[in-house]
């Protein structure tokens, strides 16, 4: 491109520097840059190197060539290494040789002529090379490079350094370039040994700093180097492959794999470690000088702990890929770890308990036994307070850290609970933050102490995780919880088989059968044949107990007696020498040595006092052990017995107070000569006992438990031995089933320890999480475990204090105004009800009584039993349903809160809810406290609404039958009186009401599962009323109502919604209704109106849904009862000629009987007009058209009667016309009946109407052809027409003899007359059907007495001819003349009927006789009375029944014989050898004497 003039100009400003853009820089930027920086070092170093001490002092030629001739070499290198800086190279600095610029820095730093400052600059250079990364891990001569550096630091001669403060500079220096190189990208070529040395170098320099001559900052400095080497060095063990920890000639320095340091210098260092935990006493610097690195022992501990956790840190679970490592931590750490924790500071048990905590979250897989070990001997111990107030409060946050992991609690619990060899870790933690958090007093509200709180909150965080993981979507039935163990299996040594059941289910049942062992361990204490017996009863050993069983069961059963133990295994039965021998099989002795061995065999039981038993127990140990030796030491297993016995004299003899001569290791050493098959056991073994049994005595007769033990050597390394055949520590997460056992193990003191921290807490804060606990204990009791959530909310409906006995309304309302407490726990309470109601049992009864003094205290809103505002649910406050209101208090129970406005948490999970309770008691988005919202009244109110009480109610539907059968019982027992003091008869009518609108609004919100849930309700009514204080009047009065809007509301919900079966409910309601109102009759007339409203709107509104006999009888019944009052007769009358009056749209041959039952108790009212009651009676007799189409149908159906009969309160006689089979005849007869029952009422007009109503419906039943035949037509008349007669005369007679009843007498044989009349035209109207009965004879005999019986009273006032005297002959003319028109009545001879009639006829009525039967001068009649026929024999008479009245007929073929009221007959010619008493008249056919 040309130039222009612009481009020369000289007057314009310089040329920009174009700076390179982008994220990278220019690699030959980076080279110029460490070449300008090495010559800048260069320079300095020379600078230094060259410097005099005197810069001003004259130095002569000859000296200062030879001062430069000192230094020649070193010059030369600089020289020589800056002329090579910024010569062209063919690559850059990070791929030439290292030791082209480090060479000449680094013998600058080894030289001994050179001033420390010029060290001290060259190792400034050589860290800025190794911070700036020069050359890395692939550069070549990098490994040289390494190498080289760190020998350089390692030869750096410090001690020509006579300045302390230069000697520091460099001693600084050089732990900087330590931590730089092992920081650096090349650092992993260093061999194994370059590291030990780096660390061994650092290390010195810690010890040097410690002495007098060190800083402090010197000190600080190599301590920080150290932890950084080590971190340098473990972070690179994850990337270590499985097999580098092997020996170290496999990796020699320079081998041919290059793969640089491995496991093998992490193993030294970390027995480095432990070496200054167990030597932390020879680390300490000596008051007269002597060397040491630290200046106490808590200094050592805390330093190698900080390196350790640091170790564990970074290694973390690839420490557990390489065995050497690992066992370094299962033993030498971990008991240290346990033996030091004690010893020390809170800060050392601080690091101790961090420690251990990484190791668990690393490699809990390989501690299973040392984490037992650790939270045994260490924290539970401390957190006990065995230490001391300090330590106790670190153990106790230490502890508080485990239970914040997240899978903590579950693994605890699943590998040390359920494992039988093991301790209940979990459950002794539990209990323990159970006692440390509970209050020292109970007195009152107390401060907490730190430790008290550290481990409330513990506490809470553990019950919280196991609430947070326990919930499932749906859960599972309550039998799914149990656990079956009817077999045996050897559980101690058992292992899970997928193939025959899940995981979970082999933890429980290894639980189940752990706690059956401690139960078993209890009655063997007691008595050894009882807790055989108790195994074999549980499964636990079988039938008959076998050796390996009860040896395991004696080995690893916590709590056993050892003195038992002992007795047992040293017994010489067959049977206990076996188990002996199993016994002791279950040790493992590989590798121990014999003193150690008998120890931890001793410590499993109490060795007993008899010599004989001594031996077979030292016997089984000794075989056991010699089979097990490693070293080879004994010959025979009897020199391994009489060595043993020779421990136990040696024990005895050096431990013994009484021994005042002990023995010594000489005399030990030839006591024992030539046991060992005639050879001498080797002198150091015998020693090394010697000395072991005279430093730690041997425990032979103690029967401490090893709870109580301390952890000892010998002890650690059984510990040791048996971990290594022991499963490993299962890493598991929560699971349901196991999370709720996991919680049942705790259950007890966590519920008692939250209540009483409640009680005694005043601060919000605590009372906050102590409700956080509570609702977490109910989110897990939830599931199964009824009896904790019964406890949980009795004890919160403690602390509301609304149950206080002892307090009056005003003190209980101004507690619950000015406390918190007991807000906290009233919205607690109603919180856990209503989102965990599904599992309360036995606390509804709490729950229902608290409920009853917020309604006392008038602090319930109307929403609780009226939860959609309409008013319909109220029935039970101060208003009586049916009544006129009634000025009272209770008018201004509630608050009428906006539709609109919700509590805190009532859309929220609990969950949600429970992190944190305070917003409960947030009222709106501000979260204002709700201690400063208005006042103290409005406060509580707004309070008791966001409780939702009614939701308990209204949701009850989630409620399994259970549960809502207990509400259901609370609240009957509560309306009852049980539990309950009333102050005024007000408060009780209100409670009661209270009681049963909750009852119904139970009901209503359950009318899908009524049939399931109400019927053990009912037990309960009778129940009940046998209580001392029952009072029947407002019970039942409030309860009538109530069940009547249950009624409505199931009978007028629409079919889907109603249960499959309704009838079940429907009988179940009108069931308890009828039970009321028999408690008490009396309600029938206060509660008429309430009553008749209620159904009234059933039988207008909802008849439809009336399905079963017994609620058509209970609601026409009670109509028909209610109706009998001026104020409800109007409406209920309404209602019945309404429900008549449809067409029968509701009345089905099943409510017939009952609704003509109801219509005549109206028909026959005395209060009823005479148009309604003609209304009513002309609506029953139409009602036959409903019996005709419904017989047309073929409704009348034999076989449904004997439900309808049996559903209905029929007379017998209905009962013995529904055994003939025709519906149609029973309902008639029903109708008939209720027709003839009115038709004796005092009102004339009503009798002849109900009469003549009858009538009508005997012409419409044989006009629309329904057909009742013969058997029927006799009903008819033997229930109805015959009964009406009958009745009506005696009413006749009663009223004739009355003086002044002249016009009730005329009223009543008018209304007889009616019913004659009406006999003869209804025998005229059925006679071609009933002449076919059989009876018939019988039946027109009835007729003629009744007729005759009409005749013959006198009923005139004045004695003359009455009524009766010309209606009978003129009926009895019109039935006998039809009779013969349709040949019914046949003059013949041999006809009886002719017989009877003619002779009745002549009784009745003479005057029509001549015209009815003509006279036959052939015959004559023979009257005797008073006296029996005689003469006549019985083969010459044939004797036959007409009927069950008795009337007996004679006949030969000459004469006819019969009695009848205390006459004799005979008629037509007399039999020769009849002897006739003088009595007897003879008449012809027509006469006949009185």
């Amino acid at each position: 491109m040309a130039r222009t003039a612009a481009d020369d100009d000289d007057d314009g400003p310089p040329p920009a520097y174009a700076a390179q853009r982008g994220p990278r820089r220019d690699p030959r930027l980076k080279d110029l840059g460490i070449s300008c920086m090495l010559n800048t070092e260069v320079g300095a170093l020379l600078a230094v190197i060259r410097r005099r001490p005197d810069p001003y002092s004259y130095l002569p030629p000859a000296v200062a060539a030879a001062e430069e001739a000192t230094f020649s070499a070193l010059i030369s290198s600089l020289k020589a290494l800056r002329g090579l800086l910024f010569q062209p190279r063919h690559g850059a600095w990070r791929c030439s040789d290292p030791s082209t610029y480090l060479t000449a820095f680094l013998d600058v730093v080894q030289s001994e002529e050179v001033p420390p400052a010029a060290t001290g600059v060259a190792l400034s250079s050589v860290l800025k090379i190794l911070r700036i990364d020069v050359f890395d891990e692939c550069s070549p001569g990098a490994r040289d490079a390494v190498h080289a550096v760190l020998t350089a630091l390692t030869n750096c001669r410090i001690e020509r350094i006579s300045d302390a403060g230069a000697e520091e500079a460099v001693l600084l220096r050089v732990l900087q370039v330590l931590a730089a190189l092992m920081r650096t990208r090349a650092a992993p070529l260093l061999s194994d040994s370059s590291v030990c040395t780096a660390v061994n170098t650092c290390f010195q320099i810690v010890q040097h700093a410690a002495s007098s001559r060190g800083s402090e900052l010197l000190q600080r400095t190599a301590r920080h180097c150290m932890h950084e080497i080590l971190q340098a060095v473990f972070a690179r063990l994850p990337d270590i492959r499985d097999d580098a920890d092997a020996d170290a000639d496999d990796l020699a320095l320079g081998g041919s794999s290059g793969a640089g340091f491995g496991a093998r210098c992490m193993v030294d260092i970390f027995s480095f470690l432990c070496s200054l935990l167990l030597n932390s006493t020879d680390m300490v610097v000596t008051p007269d000088g002597q060397a040491g690195a630290f200046t106490s022992e808590e200094d050592v501990m805390l330093f190698s702990l900080v390196l350790v956790n640091s170790a564990v840190e970074l290694g973390g679970e690839a420490i557990g890929k390489h065995p050497k490592l690992l066992r370094l931590i299962q033993d030498d750490l971990f008991y240290h770890l346990i033996h030091y924790a004690t010893e020390y500071s809170p800060l050392v048990l601080s690091m101790i308990c961090s420690t251990a905590l990484n190791l668990y979250h690393f490699l809990r897989r390989f501690l299973k036994l040392q984490l037992e070990a650790f939270f045994m001997f260490v924290l539970l111990r401390v957190c006990g307070g065995a230490s001391g107030p300090q330590l106790q409060e670190v153990a106790v946050e230490g502890l508080i850290s485990f239970c914040r992991q997240p899978t903590f609690v579950m693994e605890m619990y699943v590998n040390y609970d359920c494992d039988p060899l093991l301790r209940n870790v979990f459950e002794e933690v539990g209990k323990l933050l159970c006692k440390a958090a509970f209050p020292a007093s109970s007195s009152g509200p107390s401060p907490m102490t730190t430790v008290q709180l550290q481990a409330f909150e513990g506490l809470v965080n553990m019950i919280t995780t196991i609430a947070d993981n326990v919930e499932v979507e749906k859960a599972p039935d309550h039998g799914a919880y149990a656990v079956d163990v009817s077999e045996f299996r050897l559980f101690w040594v058992e292992r899970w088989d997928s193939k025959e059941t899940t995981w979970v289910d082999f933890v429980r049942k290894r639980k189940l059968r752990k706690k059956k062992v401690a139960v078993a361990a209890n009655h063997y204490n007691r008595d050894q044949k009882k807790g055989v017996e108790f195994l074999k009863l549980c499964h636990l050993v079988p039938t008959p107990p076998e050796p390996r069983s009860m040896a395991y069961f004696l080995r690893y059963s916590p709590g056993l007696d050892k003195n038992k133990v002992g007795e047992f295994l040293g017994d010489p039965d067959e049977f206990n020498l076996r188990v002996l021998k199993e016994f002791t099989e279950t040790f493992d002795f590989t590798g121990a040595i014999l003193d150690t061995a008998l120890r931890t065999y001793l410590e499993t039981f109490r060795l007993p006092g008899e010599s004989q038993k001594i031996q077979r127990i030292l016997e089984a140990f000794s075989e056991r052990f010699f089979e097990q030796q490693t070293a080879g030491v004994f010959a025979t297993k009897d020199a391994a017995f009489i060595l043993c016995y020779s421990l136990i004299m040696l024990n005895t003899d050096l431990h013994n107070p009484q021994v005042k001569k002990k023995m010594s290791e000489e005399d030990f050493i030839r006591n024992n000569r030539a046991i060992n098959d005639k050879k001498d056991l080797p002198r150091e073994y015998l020693s090394e006992l010697f000395h072991s049994i005279s430093s730690n005595a041997i425990t032979v007769f103690s029967s401490t438990s090893s709870a109580a033990a301390e952890m000892t050597r010998s002890r650690w390394a059984d510990l040791v031995n048996r971990s290594r055949s022991m499963d490993p520590f299962t890493p598991c997460d929560f699971k349901h089933k196991l999370s709720r056992e996991v919680f049942i193990a705790v259950s007890g003191p966590t519920v008692a320890t939250l209540a009483a921290i409640f009680d005694c807490a005043d601060d919000e804060e605590t009372l906050n999480q102590c409700v956080e606990g509570l609702v977490s204990v109910a989110r897990i009791a939830r599931y199964g475990l009824e009896d904790v959530l019964d406890e949980l909310l009795c004890c919160l409906c403690k602390f509301t204090t609304l149950l206080n006995p002892y307090a009056t309304t005003e003190e209980t309302l101004f507690t619950f105004s000015n406390e918190i407490k007991p807000r906290m726990a009233t919205l607690a309470l109603f919180t856990i009800a209503n989102r965990f109601g599904e599992s309360v049992r036995g606390a509804w009864r709490n729950v229902v009584d608290c409920l009853l003094k917020l309604k006392r205290l008038k602090l319930l809103p109307p929403s609780v039993i009226d939860p959609d505002g309409t008013g319909a649910g109220r029935g039970g406050g101060s208003e009586r349903p049916g009544h006129r209101h009634r000025a009272s208090a209770s008018d201004a129970a509630g608050v009428i809160f906006p539709p609109t406005h919700r509590g805190a948490g009532t859309s929220r999970h609990v969950s949600g809810m429970i992190g944190r309770f305070s917003q409960f008691l947030s009222l709106d988005s501000g979260g204002e406290s709700l201690l400063s919202v208005g006042s103290e009244f409005e406060n509580n109110l707004k309070i008791i609404q966001q409780c939702q009480a009614g939701r308990i109610f209204t949701d009850s539907a989630k409620l399994p039958e259970e549960a809502l059968q207990n509400l259901g019982r609370a609240l009957i027992f509560a309306a009852g009186g049980k539990g309950q003091k009333f102050s005024t008869p007000v408060e009780e009518e209100e409670t009661v009401g209270f009681c049963w609108d909750l009852l119904a609004l139970l009901a209503s919100a359950n009318l899908h599962r009524f049939a399931a849930f109400w019927p053990p309700l009912l037990e309960c009514f009778s129940a009940v009323s046998q209580l001392p204080l029952f009072s029947p009047s407002p019970f039942a009065e409030k309860a009538i109502v109530a069940l009547f809007r249950v009624a409505v509301r199931l009978l007028a919900a629409p079919p889907p919604q109603r249960p499959s079966d309704s009838r079940v409910p429907e009988e179940l309601v009108f069931k308890s209704i009828n039970m009321m109102w028999k408690l008490d009759k009396e309600i029938l007339d206060t509660c008429c109106e309430g009553i008749s409203e209620s159904i009234v709107k059933l039988l207008t509104e909802h008849a439809v849904g009336v399905q079963t006999p017994l609620g058509w009888k209970t609601l026409l019944h009670l109509l028909t009862v209610t109706g009998r009052h001026p104020e409800t007769f109007d409406q209920s009358v309404a209602a019945m000629v309404k429900l008549m009056s449809d067409g029968g749209a509701h009345v089905t041959r099943f409510n017939y009987a009952a609704v003509i039952e109801a219509a005549f108790g109206f028909a026959a009212l005395k209060i009823s007009p005479l148009d309604i009651s003609t209304k009513i009676l002309e609506l029953m007799a139409e009602s036959v058209n409903w019996l005709i189409q419904w017989h047309k149908s073929g409704y009348s159906d034999p076989g449904n009667s004997g439900g309808f009969s049996g559903s209905s309160s029929s007379s017998s006689s209905v009962d013995e016309a529904s055994r003939m089979g025709n519906m149609a005849t029973n309902m008639f007869i029903k109708l008939a009946e209720a027709l003839r029952k009115t038709s004796l009422v005092r009102r004339e007009e009503i009798r002849s109407q109900a009469v003549f109503e009858l009538g009508r419906a005997f012409n419409l039943a044989a006009t629309g052809d329904l057909d009742f035949g013969p058997a029927g037509c006799l009903a008819c008349f033997n229930l109805v027409i015959f009964a009406m007669v009958d009745d009506l005369h005696e009413k006749t007679l009663e009223y004739s003899r009355r003086e002044g009843a002249e016009r009730e007498t005329r009223s009543m044989e008018g209304t007889l007359a009616a019913a004659v009349e009406l006999l003869a035209d209804v025998f005229v109207l059925l006679l071609p059907t009933v002449a076919q009965a059989p009876g018939f004879r019988t039946f027109w005999l009835g007729v003629l007495r009744r007729m005759d019986t009409c005749v013959k009273c006198d009923l005139a006032a004045g004695g003359g001819a009455g009524l009766m005297q010309e209606l009978v002959p003129r009926m009895l003319k019109r039935m006998i003349m039809e009779m013969k028109a349709k040949e019914v009545l046949v003059a013949r001879e041999g006809d009886e009927l002719w017989e009877i009639t003619h002779i009745q006829i002549q009784w009745i009525a003479p005057a029509v006789k001549e015209e009815l039967f003509p006279e036959d001068p052939n015959f004559y009649f023979y009257t005797i009375k008073d006296n029996p026929l005689h003469g006549i024999e019985e083969n010459d008479l044939d004797e036959w029944d007409l009927d069950d009245g008795g009337d007996d007929i004679y006949e030969d073929t000459e004469a006819r014989v019969f009695t009848e009221r205390g006459y004799s007959f005979l008629f037509g010619p007399a039999p020769p050898d009849l002897v006739l008493p003088a009595a007897t008249h003879r008449s012809k056919a027509h006469h006949m004497d009185g």
